[in-house]
């Protein structure tokens, strides 16, 4: 179930992420004010290359499969989503960086990754999101996902599918 195509929407295409992919990423993870819900800091280049190293191998075996791709518009990264995939469930995330943010390119992104998981088995989604976040859990709803009511051990709330 791995992929190595790249998926197209109407504005973007997410391309799946390489350990090449970070000389641009770093840029578009630098700005501080991505952290303020998720903590930590930007990575600097080296710790981004070894971090895509390791997220591009794909996961610890079959029964968890991690899919990543880089946001492009016009041909330069401006985010990323991802998700990880258990049996028929994938935990979703997605960033956009701060001077792409408000265009709706995160419910894009994450919509068209969701359409993709779905056409290969997944039948149920799970996000984690900060409680303020109010972008955020705006993708959460347009995926199709409601605030499930419990917290992660880091105070997010999971945003799951109802069946």
């Amino acid at each position: 179930m791995r992929s190595k195509d790249a998926i197209r929407t109407r504005r973007l295409t997410l391309t799946p992420l390489t350990v090449d992919d970070a000389a641009g990423m770093v840029a578009v993870l630098s700005d501080p004010a991505l952290y303020t819900f998720t903590g930590g800091e930007p990575p600097t280049l080296t710790e981004l290359k070894e971090r895509y190293r390791y997220q591009s191998a794909g996961g610890p075996g079959p029964e968890e499969v991690w899919y990543n791709w880089i946001l492009r518009l016009d041909g330069d990264a401006i985010g990323f989503v991802q998700a990880t995939v258990t049996g028929d469930l994938a935990d979703v995330a997605w960033v956009v960086g701060a001077p792409w943010q408000g265009h709706g390119y995160a419910s894009e992104a994450s919509t068209a990754m969701r359409d993709w998981l779905l056409q290969r088995g997944v039948t149920r989604f799970s996000a984690h999101i900060h409680p303020e976040h109010a972008a955020s859990n705006g993708v959460a709803r347009s995926l199709g996902l409601t605030a499930s009511g419990e917290r992660d051990a880091d105070g997010g709330m999971i945003w799951i599918t109802r069946e």
